[in-house]
């Protein structure tokens, strides 16, 4: 018997398939969920609660959930613990994905590998998280634990998109030249987050008052950051005069303003961190800012390019199961 007779006569063959706008919602709780955990772990950070569970994956050594505690308290156990709960919720919305990528009809490879990378992901940062919280939140551990946020950022947003488009070989909507600069902008930002994380190394919130910091002026590391932005901002312009040019479509033009409008308020909160003295409020606001130019980032390269109408969505037959979309 055929591997497709068999697929035909399962049970999961008769699960209908979620409808569109379905597929939007819970990839669109993915984008959400990747950006809100790297927020939600900044929260950790600015309130010293990195080490509040003192252990992983348990709370407390032999307890799953905060413990009482004379001297300490619960506050912080509870704040490192609800970004956990948190993981937890985007494991949840990350295997949903992988069910609507998988029960989708017709099935789309791409679709397919681009919702498994959500709760491959979800497992990665765990394991980063636990190697964080047992080497006692050094900064060569915390760095890589916000920054493997960053390309599930990205990933998500691609998910999103590939909902309603279609599988056919890129089409570039913008010259070659103006893609090629759309690709260093990306690897500016994947330089300026990692400056980022090097700026917060060495300033002061650890996560935990015990944790020591990196032990290089936080004035030069935040002036090769600010360097990074002036330059991903000078990319920017270029690549507006370039758009201006070849005069793009109206949807490149809102996303293009979208990064700009993003990248310029995030070069203000910087701003206003280094002369304020990074409170606390403004590091949530500056992380936020950096999801939110990932976010934007992907969306006008997603934009960029078209891969054709997506594939209608056919009724499950139990005669015939779809095949997996090859194109």
């Amino acid at each position: 018997m055929s591997t497709a007779s068999l697929l035909s006569r399962s049970p999961l063959s008769r699960v209908p398939s979620p409808s569109r706008a379905v597929q939007r919602l819970i990839a669109g709780a993915a984008v959400v969920g990747q950006a809100g955990i790297a927020v939600t772990g900044a929260v950790v950070r600015v309130t010293e609660s990195g080490l509040g569970c003192t252990t992983w994956p348990q709370c407390q050594p032999g307890s799953l959930v905060p413990v009482a505690d004379p001297v300490g308290g619960q506050v912080h156990q509870w704040i490192e613990f609800g970004n956990r709960l948190l993981g937890g919720g985007l494991g949840v919305v990350s295997a949903l994905c992988v069910l609507m990528a998988i029960f989708a009809r017709p099935r789309r490879r791409r679709v397919i590998v681009l919702a498994l990378m959500m709760p491959l992901g979800v497992v990665a940062q765990a394991v980063i998280g636990g190697i964080t919280v047992l080497t006692g939140l050094q900064w060569w551990s915390v760095a890589p634990h916000f920054l493997a946020s960053m390309p599930l950022i990205w990933l998500a947003v691609l998910l999103f998109r590939a909902v309603d488009e279609g599988d056919e070989r890129p089409r570039p909507l913008l010259p070659r030249p103006l893609l090629g600069l759309q690709l260093a902008q990306a690897v500016t930002v994947g330089l300026i987050l990692i400056a980022g994380t090097l700026v917060t190394a060495a300033g002061p919130h650890a996560g935990d008052v015990r944790t020591p910091r990196l032990e290089v002026p936080v004035e030069t590391l935040a002036q090769i950051h600010a360097d990074l932005v002036f330059l991903l901002i000078g990319s920017l312009l270029a690549l507006g005069f370039g758009m201006r040019i070849k005069d793009a479509a109206p949807v490149l033009w809102r996303r293009y303003w979208v990064l700009v409008g993003v990248t310029l308020a995030q070069g203000v909160v910087g701003l206003v961190q280094y002369w304020t003295g990074v409170p606390d409020i403004l590091v949530l606001v500056h992380v936020l800012g950096a999801t939110l130019i990932l976010v934007a980032a992907a969306s006008l390269w997603t934009a960029s390019r078209d891969r054709g109408p997506a594939p209608t969505l056919t009724p499950v037959s139990p005669a015939k199961t779809p095949e997996l979309a090859t194109r």
